[in-house]
């Protein structure tokens, strides 16, 4: 069971909010910059550390988009970090090292890491050792203690440590409550969920964020309830496996059901599913008015033996039906998926079988990535890894069918109208652009601002490229 902490009647933290706001007048810079990496999930923690940071007296900007003279004159830095792939963490690091020379230059800064990396032991360990002006770094389920923490780095003018050591069995809070600063007003994530069970051979998830612990659907329902009050259009509830959801009262198909019952104008979505809770009732319910046409389904690999090697938990012919069934319940909706290329031991026979699935389910968009060995997984140690050439060469044709498939897929929209949400003012040529329920991004002709930032507009679709798709104001 989840600890659940209500923010607004942490004592302490509030305490140490007024602590750290009050030693802000006597430094030079209150100014707070979030640097993320990451998934989804990572954005919405980042939104809730610039909530804390706002509240603390920080003037923070969300959006996270400081100009680097902006950034040489800040206060606070926090880097919010990613763990799923070894790119993402030599990024976070390169990122931090450069910032060095900018602690030299401006002794009054605080720096800070938090996030699935910090998670990892190897990698503390690193920081700890290797980046001795990192000022504290802050786990995943610790993220209410950045208040405690930033007062205690401020007052002792020592390095502070808000990791958790416990084994993932133990790992993970749920934060209700926590002040939140969005990037958007009428398009937000909505974390419904937390961790993840399935342990996949390749994954670090649920060791760096722990098992599965779901929220309140009560407090999911107020949430919500507020964001559609304040003219929200467009909700993205998040999770590792978000339709493995489990709330008091059922579900995740109940808790949709119950979304999709609020009154107003808005789409929901929902971020990412596991092809084995990929209920018949869940692929029904796309067909709601309200759900955006977009289905998100990693395969990751089309061998049988390849799946079971990574724990995946279904076969290649149980994916086929689902995603095809998805197909045929709701033919509007977009499905998109993930693939790994290059896992150990894959064949090049076995790579085909992946292409073989592309093909079948013709993807609207496929997200593809180099097997990444991750320390602590199994995969990491398996026999017959491949090298990073033929994984860069898998990589490539896959980009290739899937480049061609994207845009045949797009080509049937031309001549259709599609709802867009607009979230750009329109440039010189008078084009705004947005994305349609199915989570394609369309440029459309908006004289004279007609759609302003944040509206719904009915768009034809004049143009189909492979990335987007052009069209006009209707």
């Amino acid at each position: 069971m989840a600890n659940i902490i209500d923010f607004t009647n942490e004592i302490e933290q509030a305490k140490y909010s007024s602590l750290v706001k009050n030693a802000l007048s006597h430094r030079t810079s209150s100014s707070a910059e979030i640097i993320t990496f990451g998934c989804q999930q990572n954005e919405a923690d980042s939104e809730r550390i610039a909530g804390l940071c706002s509240l603390m007296g920080f003037d923070t900007n969300p959006a996270g988009s400081m100009s680097s003279d902006e950034i040489s004159v800040a206060g606070l830095i926090i880097i919010n970090t990613c763990a799923i792939r070894e790119h993402a963490e030599l990024k976070a690091l390169s990122n931090t090292g450069r910032l060095k020379k900018l602690k030299e230059t401006n002794p009054e800064l605080i720096l800070g890491i938090c996030g699935c990396m910090v998670q990892e032991k190897h990698r503390f360990d690193q920081i700890k050792k290797s980046y001795p002006y990192v000022d504290f770094m802050l786990g995943t389920d610790s993220i209410h203690k950045l208040p405690e923490v930033l007062w205690r780095v401020i007052s002792e003018q020592r390095r502070i440590y808000g990791v958790s050591a416990l084994p993932h069995s133990e790992l993970g809070v749920i934060e209700e409550n926590m002040p939140v600063l969005r990037k958007s007003p009428f398009k937000v994530w909505v974390p419904i969920m937390y961790g993840c069970n399935n342990f996949c051979t390749y994954c670090v998830v649920p060791r760096v964020r722990g098992h599965e612990r779901s929220r309140s659907e009560a407090a999911i329902i107020e949430e919500v309830k507020t964001l559609l009050d304040g003219g929200c259009k467009e909700i993205t509830l998040l999770g590792q496996n978000v339709n493995s959801y489990s709330g008091e009262n059922g579900g995740f198909v109940k808790l949709l059901e119950n979304l999709l019952s609020l009154d107003g104008d808005f789409r929901l979505r929902f971020m990412t599913s596991h092809p084995k809770d990929a209920s018949d009732e869940l692929i029904e319910l796309m067909n709601h008015p309200k759900m955006a046409k977009h289905f998100h389904l990693p395969f990751q690999a089309g061998s049988d033996r390849i799946l079971k090697l990574m724990n995946r938990r279904y076969t290649k012919e149980k994916y086929l039906e689902r995603a095809l069934k998805i197909r045929q319940a709701s033919p509007d909706c977009a499905i998109t998926t993930d693939v790994i290329c290059g896992f150990p031991g894959e064949t090049a026979e076995e790579f085909e079988e992946t292409l073989e699935v592309v093909r079948a389910v013709e993807f609207d968009t496929l997200f593809s990535f180099v097997f990444s060995p991750r320390k602590g997984t199994p995969a990491a140690n398996f026999d017959d890894q491949i090298s990073h050439d033929e994984k860069i060469r898998r990589f490539e044709k896959l980009t290739k069918l899937t480049n061609s498939l994207s845009e045949k897929r797009n080509s049937l929209l031309v001549g259709k109208t599609e709802r867009v949400l607009c979230d750009t003012e329109a440039d010189n040529e008078g084009f705004s652009g947005g994305k349609s329920s199915q989570n394609k991004l369309i440029r459309f002709q908006n004289p004279e601002n007609q759609i302003k930032v944040g509206e719904f507009a009915d768009v034809e679709i004049t143009e189909a490229f492979r990335a987007s798709l052009n069209g006009k104001l209707l």
